[in-house]
């Protein structure tokens, strides 16, 4: 590939970040200018973390940076390559193809012959198809370049296991309060006081749901609009929009989000199972999609303690088919609180586990004759249905028959709780295992 693009100029190296125009956005003339103005990701930037040992020792291996948006993934890709001196090449899955690829290769490959190391930072990397993922692998084998990819998708879905193998990941951590606070105290000694009240700064602080540049997007928005009073909260929340929250339907955000509603139910807490129901919903998820996964955690997590959970789930999936949204969607409320406060039992869901396992363990064994069938004169010769005991006809309505294969011995799947209605089937199971302990 060097062969084809031997005759093309290497990009210029970067140094330090060009000085942005006077009218360039905010968050580009915030821009960190060096790794330590880079807020909220001191466990990756500090002196003890990845990034800033790497850059102690001179020497960087490619990494992947996964976090959300506004989190300084392109920032700290730039000040890297700064950092150890490396010429800088940028390429964009969004926006670049094959043909963008072969030729930063090919430059990097040039600038090597020149005795300049390249850092290939690469946005969106997810969004490369497999093929081109692959496409990476002999450049960063040789060395060509050090890559660092920026995503916002969990690498253990989105990229290849060949390259991740080839790469660190390192999580960036979305902005906390204090971060966003200081990113707007630089922009105040840049500029002048936000037109806010401290109730009012809060709630701007709290808007940007922990994406930077969107916080200093804002910002600016109440610097140019040059307001003469001061907004209090309410004003705030009628001049400025909120962020939208990140949740992608069929990504990581979601099954995030569905796992945190699921054990908040499994672990009895109300009011953290209602909180991340309605971080779905409010972010547009189906409501018929957590309908079918309250109905699960009724079978999976309740069960035998309380079977009317599952009569409750379904009672609410058949309200919201009739009521719509968003009228139905209290329906689902009460559901994800009737499973929440619920007695817990995962012994229906282990025993069919087991008895999963036991019979494909078994394969094919027949049945006792006793409790077979004998609908032809052949069946009953041959002793189907011989000896079988009608149990409505004996005491208490039990017989204690063998209902297990003969080469089989009796196995015992399901195992009851003390909790909730499964104590009542518990205390029946012991009876019954009396009873056939007395008649054996």
């Amino acid at each position: 590939m060097a062969d084809l693009f031997e005759n093309e100029a290497p990009a210029p190296s970067s140094t330090a970040p060009a000085e942005p125009r006077e009218d360039a956005p905010l968050a580009d003339r915030l821009r960190p200018r060096t790794l330590s103005e880079v807020v909220g990701q001191e466990h990756l930037t500090g002196p003890e973390g990845s990034i800033g040992r790497m850059v102690a020792a001179g020497r960087l291996s490619s990494m992947i940076l996964w976090g959300p948006p506004g989190t300084g993934k392109t920032t700290i890709a730039r000040l890297l390559a700064d950092s150890v001196g490396m010429r800088y090449a940028a390429v964009s899955a969004v926006f670049s193809g094959v043909a963008d690829l072969k030729k930063a290769f090919a430059e990097a490959e040039t600038a090597a012959k020149a005795g300049q190391k390249t850092l290939l930072f690469v946005d969106e990397i997810h969004r490369f198809n497999r093929a081109q993922q692959d496409g990476f692998l002999p450049f960063v084998e040789r060395g060509t370049v050090t890559l660092v990819g920026a995503t916002t998708e969990n690498p253990s879905f989105a990229l290849n296991a060949a390259l991740l193998s080839r790469a660190q990941v390192l999580i960036l951590e979305r902005l906390g309060h204090e971060a966003l606070g200081e990113l707007l105290t630089r922009a105040e000694e840049l500029e002048r006081p936000l037109p806010l009240t401290d109730d009012a700064r809060a709630a701007l602080i709290a808007s940007a749901d922990g994406d930077g540049r969107f916080l200093l997007n804002q910002a600016e928005t109440l610097y140019n609009a040059g307001l003469d009073q001061p907004l209090d909260p309410a004003g705030l929340g009628s001049f400025l929009q909120r962020r939208v929250a990140v949740y992608d339907k069929d990504r990581d955000g979601h099954y995030n989000l569905i796992s945190a509603l699921h054990k908040a139910v499994r672990g009895s807490d109300p009011d953290a199972a209602l909180y991340y129901l309605a971080r779905m919903l409010t972010a547009g998820e189906e409501p018929r999609y957590l309908a079918r996964r309250l109905v699960r955690m009724a079978v999976e997590d309740i069960g035998m303690a309380d079977p009317a959970a599952l009569t409750q789930c379904i009672a609410a999936r058949d309200a919201y088919e009739f009521l719509g949204s968003p009228e139905g969607e209290l329906a689902l409320v009460q559901a994800c609180i009737y499973l929440a406060t619920a007695p817990k039992s995962n012994a229906a869901y282990m025993a069919q586990k087991a008895a999963w396992r036991s019979a494909k363990e078994t394969g094919s064994l027949t049945p006792p004759k006793n409790i077979l069938n004998a609908p032809t004169k052949l069946m009953k010769n041959i002793g189907y249905g011989e000896g079988y005991s009608y149990d409505h006809s004996a005491e208490d309505a039990f017989s204690g028959d063998n209902y297990w294969p003969d080469e089989m011995e009796p196995q015992g799947f399901y195992q009851p709780t003390g909790r909730g209605f499964e104590k009542r089937v518990a205390e029946r199971m012991e009876f019954w295992a009396a009873r056939r302990k007395g008649r054996d």
